[in-house]
């Protein structure tokens, strides 16, 4: 890793996601192929392929889960357990704060997502969160990332970025360049003043989403980590 910078890949999932079949060799692999310094495992509900990833790189990876509450997801970083899907964002909020985590917003605005948060609903949670996702490499409009950024300024919220990586080839299309840190309050300090590598993924990274979801439904691929 480099003293000066690291480039951190905030949201990303692996094979512990229903829509993703992506092994964990594979994606420290595809890490030092592409210059990933940090990279923070988000499984959807679950952080334990996170947990399981960290003891495999204890110096790359961050264990995080994006976290489906009953108003829209939330990114949890620097976990110790997982929390389940289904709870009150307040609740959900509690439960990260009382593990020491850090707290983001999965993609407020996209209009194509179950996940994505009412105006209203993100306001009143605002003030309990260290930042929102203003760029998402998924994101099949444009203007709902530029909504996010758009929103984070008006209310000088932090913003995260993420490729929101479910095969291959997406991971590393978003990436925050960012002073190295330790712990959840030292990242989110050092989030002001990152540089960010926006690039969006084609279209079609949606449908291997569907793939993977379908060839775990049919029993073609495993559901769980099978040994690399």
């Amino acid at each position: 890793m480099s003293a000066q910078t690291w480039r951190v890949e905030l949201h990303c999932h692996t094979l512990y996601s229903k829509d993703c079949v992506v092994k964990f060799d594979t994606i420290l692999r595809l890490c030092e192929q592409r210059g990933i310094d940090k990279i923070a495992i988000t499984d959807h509900n679950t952080a334990e392929a996170a947990i399981m990833m960290q003891k495999l790189a204890p110096e790359r990876v961050i264990v995080g889960e994006e976290i489906m509450t009953t108003q829209g997801e939330l990114l949890g970083y620097f976990m110790q357990e997982s929390i389940p899907a289904g709870l009150t964002p307040e609740e959900t909020i509690k439960r990260l704060r009382d593990q020491g985590a850090a707290i983001s917003v999965s993609h407020p605005f996209d209009r194509l997502r179950k996940g994505a948060w009412l105006e209203a609903d993100l306001r009143r949670i605002l003030d309990q969160v260290d930042a929102i996702e203003v760029f998402n490499s998924r994101c099949m409009f444009g203007s709902d990332n530029r909504k996010a950024q758009a929103f984070a300024m008006e209310t000088g919220t932090r913003g995260t970025i993420g490729s929101d990586a479910h095969s291959k080839i997406e991971y590393g299309r978003a990436l925050m360049v960012m002073q190295p840190f330790e712990g959840a309050s030292d990242f989110v300090a050092g989030l002001a003043a990152a540089k960010h590598i926006e690039h969006y993924s084609s279209w079609w990274v949606h449908m291997n989403s569907k793939t993977a979801k379908w060839s775990k439904k049919l029993g073609l691929k495993p559901r769980m980590w099978e040994g690399g």
